[in-house]
């Protein structure tokens, strides 16, 4: 059975970063794509990044680019989101998922597992 448990969530001012960790079991982590969701309050889960099976492609979407970086380790069964310079908007729940295949996929309907999520909360 697919299981997913992040950690790594937390309180943080403005501006500064985080180091979010997602523990995979159950499945075969090095066959599937992965993604990092989050959910603020009131509004639809949107897909931050995105990681392709191999780590040889990956998606951010464009509030991100350039702070934020995705990573697999392979070895661990473990995904990672690296978070800078952080802001009040993305104070959220944030989640990982496991994709259908080993290709990206922005629908978070291609995700058929997903974890319980880490909350995130930039205020200062």
């Amino acid at each position: 059975q697919d299981r997913l448990v992040e950690s790594g969530g937390g309180l943080v001012q403005p501006g500064g970063s985080l180091r979010l960790s997602c523990a995979a079991s159950g499945f075969n982590f090095d066959l599937y794509s992965m993604g990092w969701f989050r959910r603020a309050p009131g509004k639809a889960s949107e897909l931050v990044a995105a990681i392709t099976s191999n780590a040889d492609n990956s998606y951010y979407t464009d509030s991100v680019k350039g702070r934020f970086t995705i990573a697999s380790d392979n070895d661990l069964n473990t995904l990672y989101l690296e978070m800078k310079d952080l802001n009040p908007e993305e104070t959220a729940l944030y989640s990982c998922a496991k994709g259908q295949s080993a290709l990206c996929s922005h629908a978070p309907d291609s995700y058929p597992a997903w974890g319980q999520g880490t909350q995130v909360t930039v205020t200062s």
